[in-house]
């Protein structure tokens, strides 16, 4: 398993992808490969085990509780530690102080966010899609850590190059953020645009005081073997980004 590395001690973070040695053969082409997604019609057995085999990974590093979310392009934010919740939490974002929990976010071109401290006792994370994070959802994230953020890691998303929007999308975060008028495009008719997500997430990072902010380099559309992509296909899988502290 893959970590990102420059982060404190004993956090670790990651994204997995459609490659996996252990995935399980699908009745369905386009979910081929480690999907971890529910929602998407595939054999829940299938997924469930997918699930396990992180979990089974993840248990070596000290994790034994994983949080996932029902997912809403939202800017709900749910902190959680010990409490064990029978309904699934409705939102986009995860926060926890937890030693061992791990932190679930699933993603088809949408931006995971990953948030820590510097002492690496609190970490977060966050699904951002453009409405997400038009509405606030880093903001809000930080907002309900205990010691707030101060790096960040961006995961694969859809690229600026591939992402194009009208001009409602740009006017939401312009109206907020002026600045945000160079993270946009002009596509080649007069209310289209190509959104960077990245751009995007990063300016918003660094207004709410975040140092260092590492990924941002991938491309859920373009990259086909080894990132799922709502855009490139409907009907797909999910990846997961995940992050716990050991």
């Amino acid at each position: 398993m893959n970590f990102v590395q420059g982060l404190p001690q004993g956090v670790y973070v990651g994204q997995t992808t459609i490659q996996h040695a252990q995935a399980l053969a699908s009745e369905h082409p386009e979910l081929a490969g480690f999907n971890l997604a529910l929602h998407v019609n595939d054999d829940p057995r299938r997924v469930q085990q997918h699930r396990m085999m992180l979990l089974n990974a993840f248990a070596e590093y000290g994790v034994d509780k994983i949080t996932w979310m029902t997912q809403t392009h939202s800017t709900i934010c749910h902190t959680v530690n010990q409490q064990i919740t029978f309904d699934a939490l409705m939102g986009d974002g995860l926060v926890t102080q937890t030693q061992g929990h791990a932190l679930m976010m699933m993603t088809a071109d949408c931006l995971p966010v990953v948030l820590g401290n510097r002492e690496g006792t609190e970490v977060a994370n966050l699904h951002a899609g453009w409405r997400g994070l038009a509405g606030g959802i880093i903001e809000n994230t930080i907002e309900a850590m205990q010691s707030g953020a101060t790096w960040a890691w961006l995961g694969a998303a859809i690229s600026q190059p591939c992402f194009e929007v009208g001009l409602d999308v740009k006017d939401a975060f312009c109206v907020k953020y002026p600045a945000l008028a160079l993270a946009f495009e002009q596509g080649k008719q007069d209310d289209k645009f190509y959104a960077d997500l990245y751009a995007i997430a990063a300016y918003i990072l660094e207004q709410q005081g975040v140092e260092l902010i590492l990924g941002g380099d991938q491309c859920s559309y373009r990259q086909q073997h080894e990132y799922y992509s709502y855009r490139r296909n409907a009907k797909t899988g999910r990846m997961a980004t995940f992050v716990f502290i050991r």
